[in-house]
């Protein structure tokens, strides 16, 4: 671009051309990681997840369950073997997350991807190894090996935990959801606020 600009300016006002257009692209990039909230997807907050996407129903069973107290999403949606792992994955999973948000085709039913699946039900064993060796309790479910399920998954019988039967955004349309958004930087509206007194 800047050699187009050379033949076409003189030296002065190309540099100020390039300059100004860094400076645009660089304020857009600034703003939409910003007004994207895109330094949240680095932590494990479960805010997180409702920062642009469809998972309020979800949110509000997962805040009203029993795992509220000990796991957040990510603790059960995203691979704990490694840290390079976790965010290989977060960073996949929220791409496809963000592109059909984007492009509006997020589905009215959310269901799992099979290879998120896998992730859960590692993460399921990982966390509650203790119980399902358990010998008292292995005493009382003779009938059923949590290690042999052949291919059945912990939710197909633990259907209640933690979302309860959520299946679409209209399941709970009344649900207390925080509101995470802030369009506008805080400085900004200081800012405003100081001229308009």
């Amino acid at each position: 671009m800047s050699i187009f600009l050379k033949a076409i300016l003189p030296p002065s006002k190309w540099q100020f051309a390039v300059a100004l257009t860094a400076g645009v692209l660089f304020g857009l990039s600034a703003y939409i990681l910003y007004i994207s909230n895109a330094t949240s997807y680095m932590s494990d907050d479960p805010t997180t997840c409702i920062n642009c996407h469809v998972m309020n129903t979800e949110y509000a069973s997962w805040a009203k369950s029993s795992h509220r107290e000990k796991a957040t999403c990510n603790d059960c949606h995203v691979p704990q073997d490694n840290v390079f792992n976790k965010y290989y994955f977060k960073a996949k999973d929220g791409l496809r997350h963000a592109t059909m948000f984007t492009l509006r085709q997020e589905p009215q039913v959310i269901i799992i991807k099979e290879e998120g699946s896998e992730v859960v039900q590692q993460n399921c064993i990982r966390c509650h190894n203790e119980l399902i060796t358990d010998n008292k309790m292995l005493a009382k479910t003779k009938k059923f090996d949590h290690f042999r399920t052949d291919g059945r998954k912990c939710w197909e019988c633990h259907r209640e935990v933690p979302h309860g039967r959520v299946r679409s955004l209209s399941s709970a349309p009344n649900a207390f959801i925080p509101d995470n958004r802030k369009p506008i930087p805080d400085w900004i509206n200081k800012l405003v606020k100081s001229k308009t007194n």
